[in-house]
């Protein structure tokens, strides 16, 4: 399965407690675990007005259905081509 980025827009998302992060991974993995293994998230980086995530889907319709079910907003979602990190230069 093709690997995404979604993008989330929110809002002072780097001012939420642990507690509320803890609450909005626990709400992911609820409605990950009713989708028959059509996604999967990997990680998410929070910054100061935004949650990025990285997801395993079968589709982006797939990332939608989650981000609905969830209640999760989606600004955009992108296909990952390739990954490139510093070790890429020596190769």
């Amino acid at each position: 399965m093709p690997r995404y980025l979604i993008e989330r827009a929110l809002p002072g998302a780097g001012t939420l407690t642990p507690a509320e992060l803890q609450g909005i991974a626990q709400k992911s993995n609820e409605v990950l675990s009713g989708m028959g293994g059509r996604a999967h998230w990997l990680e998410s980086y929070v910054t100061d007005d935004a949650i990025t995530c990285v997801y395993v889907a079968d589709s982006p319709e797939s990332l939608r259905e989650h981000a609905e079910l969830g209640g999760f907003p989606v600004t955009q979602i992108r296909q990952i081509g390739s990954v490139i990190d510093a070790g890429t230069a020596d190769a």
